[in-house]
């Protein structure tokens, strides 16, 4: 349940986020054609003043519409490509980044120093015994902690049992980590799809308006096939981003995954040599 909090959390901070984005830009829009619209009138003052000041006045122009912001043309592109399928592409960047994003956190956290830990539990049963190491166990954080802390509690039945305890609890703990990649692979699959769909039906209405019009007009095939592509653009951009997380998450499970077999060997022979 608390997993769940966290990811809707997330979702609508990024879903927030990004309305906040679009309704600056439009408001940032709106400021730039007002200011277009004053530079213009300037333009057309200095041009009666002289030819020095509109040759200024159009350099500044020029120059403000070549500083254009990436998220303005972004901002574009995106209300061309037909709100309805972007939308939905979005939708999958926001949920895709929302669990990219709480595999994140959970995989750092679940992040310890290995060798510190058993440094701790080596001590802690010279000094205190099993006890003793159980609280250090209890104490730290990550499933290393947590497998140690099983093979302890099974001490008494013997190395055999600990190592099968331990190997059993280690699947389960393998596939926590694991937990939720499978939809961040979904998304990556699904953003493309959208895309592709997009574009087949932005490229069906761009047939009926040939047809409509009666007449192959390069105007109506160029802008109805803009339109189809951006979906296709859009959705492969979301898959490229979703795909880099993911295979950040794919390593990061992998490295812990190899951590929690050295450290479980390590802590075998340690409770092999306590024992004798």
């Amino acid at each position: 349940m608390k997993k769940l909090i966290a990811f809707l959390t997330i979702a609508g901070m990024l879903m927030i986020g990004a309305s906040s984005m679009l309704m600056a830009q439009e408001e940032g829009a709106e400021g730039q054609d007002t200011t277009m619209m004053e530079t213009d009138t300037t333009a057309a003052d200095t041009t009666m003043a002289g030819d020095a000041g509109m040759g200024t006045t159009l350099d500044a122009v020029e120059e403000e519409a070549e500083t254009q912001s990436f998220q303005q043309v972004l901002k574009e592109q995106f209300i061309a490509g037909n709100w309805k399928f972007m939308g939905i592409v979005l939708l999958t960047l926001v949920f895709g980044l929302a669990l990219s994003i709480e595999r994140i956190i959970y995989l750092n956290l679940s992040t310890t120093n290995n060798q510190k830990l058993l440094n701790k539990v080596e001590s802690a049963l010279e000094t205190g015994g099993v006890d003793a190491a159980k609280d250090v166990c209890k104490n730290t954080r990550g499933p290393i902690a947590s497998i140690f802390f099983q093979g302890l509690d099974r001490y008494d039945e013997g190395i055999e049992i600990v190592e099968k305890s331990i190997v059993s609890y280690g699947s389960v703990l393998m596939g926590r980590l694991e937990k939720g990649l499978s939809w961040i692979s979904l998304f990556i699959a699904i953003a493309p799809m959208l895309g592709f769909m997009g574009t087949v039906i932005g490229m069906i209405q761009a047939f009926d308006s040939i047809e409509a019009a009666g007449d192959i007009s390069p105007n109506i095939v160029a802008g109805g096939m803009k339109v189809a592509l951006l979906t296709t653009v859009f959705g492969l951009i979301v898959a490229i981003i979703l795909q880099i997380f993911y295979n950040y998450l794919v390593a990061k499970v992998d490295g812990l995954v190899n951590d929690m077999e050295d450290s479980t060997i390590s802590f075998i022979d340690i409770l092999t040599k306590y024992k004798k």
